[in-house]
C-alpha cells in the first residue's frame, strides 16, 4: 500500500541569513537529519520556493532542486570515489563519441551536435576523445580518465551531484561537464543527449511512451540546470 504523502505542517518557507531554510521557526533537515544550508543564497531561496509552494500534503516530486540538494548534503561526501569513478569511466563509453553510420541524415545529426562538444572537451579540459563508430568501447588513453578523475575530484559536493546526476542523464560524461560549465543550456544538453530517441521519433512517428520519457528526460535536464545556476549565482 502506497504511504501518503504528509501534510504541510508550516505556514511560511522563508531562506536564512545562513542559506539555510525555515519553516516557521523550524529549521529545515535533510532526510539524514543535517541542517539544510546552501552554498548560495540562491539555491536557499528556490528551495524555500519549492517548500513554500506545497499545498496540503508535501509531494517531494515536485522539489527537484530540494531533492538534488538533499542529495549533496547527505548522501555525496559518502560516495564521491564512487561518484568519480563512474563518471570518468564515461571517457570510454561516451554517447558523443559513438557515432552511426547510417542514414546519413543521422550521421550528419551527430556530427553537427557532437563534433562541437568533443573539441569543447579538447580545447577547456585537455580531453583527447576518440571518435568511433558503434558501441564498442572506445580506445581512450588511460590519462583522459585521470584528467576527468582529477577535475571532478575538485568539484564541491553540490557541483559533483549535478555533474553526476547530468552524466547519468545524458550517458555523456562531456554534455554533463558542459552543462556544469555553462557552455551549454538545459535545451541544448537535452537534444545532445537525446538526440537518437529523438531522430527516431521524427523518422518513424511518434510514439507516446518514448514521447512520455524524453519530456521527462527534458524535464530533469531543465532541473538540474536550474540548480547549477543556483550554485553559480553571485552573492
Amino acid at each position: 500500500m502506497a504511504t501518503e504523502a504528509p501534510r504541510r505542517f508550516y505556514k511560511t518557507a522563508a531562506a536564512t541569513d545562513a542559506n539555510g531554510v525555515l519553516l516557521d521557526a523550524r529549521n529545515l533537515n535533510t532526510p539524514g537529519g543535517a541542517r539544510f544550508a546552501a552554498p548560495t543564497r540562491a539555491l536557499a531561496e528556490a528551495v524555500a520556493r519549492e517548500w513554500d509552494a506545497q499545498v496540503e500534503r508535501i509531494a517531494p516530486a515536485t522539489m527537484p532542486l530540494t531533492q538534488l540538494a538533499f542529495a549533496a548534503i547527505d548522501w555525496t561526501p559518502k560516495t564521491r570515489d564512487q561518484l568519480t569513478t563512474y563518471v570518468a569511466a564515461y571517457v570510454e563509453t561516451d554517447l558523443i563519441c559513438h557515432r552511426a553510420d547510417a542514414p546519413a541524415a543521422l550521421v550528419e545529426r551527430q556530427a553537427r551536435h557532437w563534433d562541437p562538444l568533443v573539441a569543447w572537451a579538447r580545447e577547456t579540459h585537455g580531453l583527447e576523445l576518440p571518435v568511433v563508430t558503434g558501441i564498442i568501447a572506445a580506445p581512450a588513453d588511460p590519462q583522459m580518465r585521470e584528467r576527468v578523475a582529477a577535475h571532478i575530484a575538485a568539484l564541491d559536493d553540490f557541483a559533483l551531484t549535478a555533474l553526476s546526476q547530468a552524466a547519468g542523464l545524458s550517458g555523456s560524461a562531456v554534455i554533463a561537464l558542459a552543462l556544469l560549465d555553462g557552455q551549454l543550456d538545459a535545451e541544448a544538453a537535452f537534444t545532445a543527449g537525446a538526440l537518437d530517441p529523438l531522430w527516431s521519433l521524427e523518422k518513424w512517428g511518434e510514439d507516446a511512451e518514448a514521447r512520455a520519457k524524453l519530456d521527462t528526460q527534458r524535464a530533469e535536464f531543465q532541473n538540474i540546470a536550474r540548480f547549477v545556476a543556483a550554485l553559480a549565482a553571485p552573492e
